[in-house]
């Protein structure tokens, strides 16, 4: 059976990267988190003193710091150089400036071509801000997931506090609708709905509910 892409977008905190990853788990595909690509920039131009006005900079810490994944029980660990930062591109200081990293043109322009590099021969759980737009045009199946601030507050807010991270739900209530805002009216590459993606708004649903959904469209194109 030929090997489908599937493309997952939506705002911060809309479900993308847990459902993702259950769903490359269930059709035994590879998952790409392409959000943890940008905030593994991020953090490097915060550790390393790189401007986040300087494109150029940002763009040859890409080429000096390779940027890999390894699978593990629970979805996967993110690497830079060798080194495991899964948990520090979670930090605040990095999900508040990923969004002015995203926007540069050369910045996406590099990361693209590795998450194309990664799909070219199918079976790839992708999720991120622009995939079905950008990145995986042709993707087979397209989704969008989409739920209220109130409900992503919170969902953030949760994770959050398993990880340690102290910050009000107010304070993550504010950064969301700003992130939204940012990447909704970059220039390059905004998030928006694919024109043939399905929306599913998981606002009150729960995680094995939004799975099931989008099983179900994906069985249906396997078909």
């Amino acid at each position: 059976m030929k090997k489908i892409n599937i493309a997952i977008d939506g705002p911060a905190s809309s479900g993308k990267s847990t459902v993702a990853k259950i769903l490359a788990q269930h059709y035994g595909y590879v998952y790409t988190d392409t959000g943890a690509m940008y905030r593994s920039i991020t953090y490097l131009a915060l550790k390393t003193g790189c401007s986040l006005e300087d494109e150029s900079g940002l763009v040859a810490l890409i080429d000096i710091y390779p940027i890999t994944f390894a699978p593990t029980e629970t979805g996967q660990d993110v690497f830079v150089d060798g080194t495991k930062v899964t948990e520090e591109i979670r930090q605040p200081e990095v999900t508040n400036a990923v969004s002015k990293v995203s926007a540069y043109q050369k910045v996406r322009e590099k990361l693209v071509q590795q998450q194309q590099k990664i799909a070219e021969n199918g079976g790839v759980v992708m999720d991120g801000r622009d995939i079905g737009t950008a990145v995986l045009p042709q993707a087979e199946v397209k989704v969008f997931l989409v739920a209220s601030v109130e409900e992503r507050a919170e969902r953030r807010y949760k994770e959050n506090q398993q990880k340690g991270i102290t910050t009000s739900f107010d304070t993550l209530k504010k950064e969301i609708e700003q992130r939204d805002y940012l990447d909704s009216h970059r220039e390059i590459s905004p998030l928006k709905q694919a024109d043939d993606a399905v929306r599913i708004d998981t606002t009150g649903m729960s995680i094995t509910e939004v799975v099931a959904a989008i099983q179900q469209i994906v069985d249906q194109k396997m078909e």
